[in-house]
């Protein structure tokens, strides 16, 4: 079933021969031994080895997720194809110490490891629980990297500098401590908003690059014990309403959303949809209480920022920039702030007022 995996995976013959190697080798069901599927709008159903479908459900291109704490879900096996465009970005060579952020499963440290040998690869996860079962899991598979408990925001300094930096959870911005711990020529592969960035560490204490074709949905960044996502904050018994040109969100990762990702990085939001699946309005919050809700040309706004002013700033913004495609955006990280960028370093993203 790997051999098959595999050959999904890289049938176009695009990626790294070393990387179809080791998805042939790494048993994904042995770090997966069960995953979570949400049957109807609430119930989360434990998946296990011995349940019709389990195998298929691995060996498919599809994210798994593997942690739920209070109904809402906290870790995950990503998805097998963008862990692999990931990993091509990051442009390993024999002889790199790669650094892994999120541990999760273990599945991607197992990765890494088959191509570099279990002595080039440290991995964090900030889930000491998470941490101890990976360990274990790897062992039982022939892997021995560095497995330790940790917020992966502070890297892990006792064993830098480090080639590699891949991270497997989503960022708003490039944590300093990563600069400092990749050596200068060094790559650093991570998650920001709803994108992928790939950037190379400079000697000059920054990191810059671009980012990678395709959406990204990873898993926020959490504190040990937590979850990453912003609380819905409730419909505020008074409101703010006025008319917008802005019906709706577009589609979700494309476009307008990718740039809100970077300029709105504490937000979510939420699609409303007839019974015919069709989308009929949208609801934007943020961490801060901040909140919108669109319907039929009219928003209604509280809360101390009025976000459906950023969104249609950004709008304005990015339809005036001709809806570039992300690609076309780049970040450039220090040790003081991380900023994006359109086509060139010198050709700022505005903050839109956020």
């Amino acid at each position: 079933m790997r051999m098959a995996f595999a050959e999904k995976l890289f049938g176009s013959g695009e990626l790294d021969a070393e990387w179809r190697k080791a998805v042939e080798v790494v048993p994904r069901h042995l770090l997966v031994p069960f995953f979570y599927r949400q049957d109807g709008a609430v119930e989360w159903r434990r998946v296990r080895a011995e349940d019709p479908g389990f195998l298929a459900a691995v060996y498919s291109d599809t994210a798994l997720t593997t942690q739920v704490i209070d109904g809402v879900p906290t870790s995950s096996s990503s998805q097998p194809s963008l862990m692999l465009q990931m990993l091509g970005a990051l442009d390993v060579r024999d002889g790199d110490r790669v650094l892994e952020i999120a541990t999760g499963t273990g599945y991607n440290a197992a990765l890494l490891s088959e191509r570099l040998g279990s002595d080039q690869v440290c991995t964090v996860e900030v889930d000491r629980e998470l941490a101890r079962v990976a360990r274990a899991r790897l062992g039982e598979c022939g892997y021995e990297p560095v497995v330790l408990a940790g917020d992966g925001r502070q890297g892990l300094a006792d064993r830098a500098p480090y080639d590699r930096l891949i991270a497997t959870c989503g960022f708003t911005s490039v944590p300093p401590a990563w600069i400092a711990q990749v050596r200068s020529g060094g790559i650093i592969v991570c998650p920001l908003g709803v994108g992928n960035a790939r950037l190379v560490v400079g000697g000059d204490g920054r990191a810059e690059g671009r980012f990678l074709p395709g959406g990204s949905f990873f898993m926020g960044v959490r504190s040990e014990g937590g979850n990453a996502r912003i609380p819905y904050p409730g419909d505020p018994e008074e409101a703010v309403s006025r008319e917008t040109p802005l019906a709706c969100l577009d589609g979700e990762g494309d476009g307008l959303q990718f740039v809100l990702s970077l300029v709105l990085p504490d937000s979510a939001w939420a699609h409303e949809v007839d019974a015919d699946g069709a989308r009929t309005g949208c609801r934007l919050w943020a961490r801060d209480g901040s909140w919108a809700h669109v319907q039929g040309g009219e928003v209604r706004q509280a809360g101390p920022r009025r976000l459906w002013d950023v969104v249609e700033r950004a709008n304005e913004w990015w339809e005036g920039q001709g809806h570039p495609e992300r690609e076309r955006f780049g970040v450039t990280a220090t040790e003081f702030r991380t900023g994006w960028w359109l086509d060139s370093p010198g050709n700022a993203v505005p903050d839109m007022g956020a």
